[in-house]
């Protein structure tokens, strides 16, 4: 490709609006353009690095056995009504109606027609197992698209979905998509790391999350280096340190002006943050007698120890509950509740669910909220004062705390989602009737599990990954092209032959090769190789062509090598094994298991 015909444009300037390397980058470098919020277009840079990305992604899962597959973008309505979620899911499902009224949506995943294409197929316990995969458009509403290709709205995503005859085969094969997804991310020069974490949306008995480690991901992860336990925050386990349980003492109103918050509760009172219990109050959707298309908001008045924060997943887990939102502070004093000295003692009956962290019941004379502004309760205990519902683990794991398994402390990091990977057991078959018969003519639900990764963000973490502040760094693997051959020779020399016959020879010998022939300054064109980021920059020169040499240049390194024009081919191959190299060694690693 000649670059004076390419379709692109460089901005020299950062746009205002992107606020990460990468979103930065892939405007700067003229890969994507933006046509709202959290939809792009993508030129054709940055479709070829998308392209090479989902090409390694069509190697793995075939490699794995698995078989592509397309299926729609839009969806029938029934579909989503037989899984259930079509109640459960909120306003990020974009829903329609055809002109014959029926109910439609835009597909945000896929594991409703994958089912159900299943359950049309599958008759026999021969007919298993097997696994299918698309790379296919889905659409979810985020009401805060952010960081350019990271969190969007519409986007790509590789949706894999394999189905056995029981969970012993599911487990079995599991850990083949586990080593698949490194190879896959690997193979695209990210280093990631696996984490277990929710099901989500998903349901399913396990799930895990392939992260790339990043200051811009939204993830919070964390990591014990002594015995190498990983886990999302949304679902960390920490182990929680006791205090000694006293003798009950008398109950006590005190006035506690001007103390709002925990720190100046805890100095006004002379006592530690271990020895106070908060109220966290939030609404939830819960289905009313386990129907979700009946599904009411209630009050939530969450109880955990002053030190601690509230971990929004695991409440939503425990109570099995969506849709959680702070409460207004109506809603708590509708309930009997002074908001900033609220707890559960002397709250009108009925009128909220209260769950407490299992830390509570074991603490003893501790200090919360009077239900009346300016005052909080001393030696409150709880079964005296006030009982929950549901005791469950709801403290948000943090640097520091000690990890579960072994006791050391926990570190924190922030991580990009590019991958995950779901155990889905029985939850959609078994709603939508995906069964198959047995030696013994006996009828199962199939169990299936579904594995999922974004192109779209995979190629802005790489640009997060590998970049420096003159532009990306694009590994091998996924360059939209492996060289760009620059032209300083005037239009109409004499040398520019010699330039064009190494730019056929190049072409000729396999070699992805972007020969920038534009008539710009010699900075224009270096400052624009650098910002595309192509591993390696060949420079043809008035000076260097009439002593017959290039100047090769390694993007990743800023080496500057001298190559005989006759040379070209081997030279150009010899530096592109090398970044194949660095590749290579990284699959070479052994993979963290599980």
């Amino acid at each position: 490709m000649r670059m004076s015909r390419l379709f692109f444009e460089t901005l020299r300037e950062v746009p205002a609006a992107a606020d990460t390397p990468s979103h930065q980058l892939l405007l700067r470098a003229g890969l994507v353009h933006q046509v709202a919020a959290g939809i792009f277009e993508f030129l054709p840079l940055g479709l070829r690095a998308k392209r090479k990305i989902e090409a390694i992604l069509r190697q793995e899962m075939e490699r794995i056995d698995g078989q592509e597959v397309q299926m729609p973008v839009v969806h029938p309505a029934e579909l989503w009504q037989r899984s259930g979620r079509w109640y459960a899911i909120g306003p990020d499902m974009a829903r329609l109606k055809d002109r014959n009224d029926r109910d439609l949506c835009l597909g945000m995943t896929h594991e409703e027609p994958v089912t159900d294409l299943a359950a049309s197929m599958v008759r026999s316990y021969r007919d298993l197992p097997f696994m299918v995969y698309q790379i296919q458009t889905k659409f979810r509403d985020e009401p805060r698209p952010r960081a350019g290709l990271i969190r969007v709205r519409e986007f790509t995503m590789k949706d894999g979905y394999s189905f056995h005859r029981d969970f012993a085969d599911l487990d079995a094969y599991y850990p083949r998509v586990y080593e698949a997804y490194y190879r896959m991310f690997r193979r695209c020069g990210l280093e990631v790391v696996a984490v277990a974490s929710d099901t989500g949306m998903m349901g399913g008995t396990m799930a895990h999350e392939f992260m790339a480690l990043s200051p811009i991901g939204e993830d919070t992860l964390l990591l014990c280096d002594a015995c190498g336990y990983k886990a999302n925050r949304q679902i960390a386990l920490f182990r929680k340190p006791q205090l000694q349980a006293d003798p009950p003492a008398a109950l006590e109103e005190v006035h506690t002006p001007r103390c709002a918050s925990i720190e100046d509760l805890a100095a006004f009172l002379s006592v530690s943050p271990e020895k106070i219990v908060k109220a966290v109050f939030m609404v939830g959707k819960l289905a009313v007698e386990g129907d979700d298309q009946q599904a009411q908001e209630r009050l939530i008045v969450a109880c955990l120890r002053g030190d601690m924060e509230l971990n929004e997943t695991k409440l939503a887990n425990a109570l099995k509950c969506r849709g959680l939102r702070p409460a207004h502070d109506s809603e708590i004093r509708a309930a009997g509740i002074e908001p900033g000295f609220g707890s559960p003692v002397g709250m009108k009956a009925g009128a909220a669910i209260v769950i407490a962290d299992d830390l509570v019941p074991a603490m003893s004379n501790f200090v919360c909220g009077a239900n009346k502004a300016d005052y909080h309760l001393r030696n409150a205990n709880y079964q005296r004062e006030f009982a929950a519902a549901v005791v469950a683990d709801i403290a948000a794991a943090a640097e520091g705390h000690a990890c579960h398994a072994c006791g050391q402390p926990l570190r924190s990091v922030r991580g990009i989602e590019v991958g995950n990977i779901f155990k889905l057991g029985t939850k959609y078959s078994a709603a939508m009737g995906a069964a198959y018969l047995d030696e013994k003519g006996a009828s199962h639900p199939i169990v299936m599990g579904c594995y999922g990764a974004g192109s779209d963000r995979v190629l802005a973490s790489v640009i997060e990954e590998h970049h420096d502040e003159a532009g990306i760094q694009w590994p091998v693997s996924v360059a939209p092209y492996e060289l760009v051959l620059v032209s300083l020779v005037s239009p109409g020399k004499e040398e520019e032959k010699l330039v064009e016959d190494v730019y056929q020879k190049l072409a000729a010998a396999g070699v992805e090769v972007l020969y920038d022939d534009r008539n710009e300054r010699a900075g224009v064109k270096f400052n624009d190789a650098d910002l595309l980021g192509f591993p390696l920059r060949l420079t043809a020169g008035p000076k260097g062509l009439k002593t017959g040499t290039l100047e090769l240049k390694i993007r990743r390194t800023g080496e500057v090598r001298p190559v005989p024009i006759d040379q070209v081919v081997e030279a150009a191959r010899q530096a592109l094994d090398e970044e194949w190299a660095l590749l290579k060694g990284m699959l070479d690693q052994p993979f963290p298991p599980m």
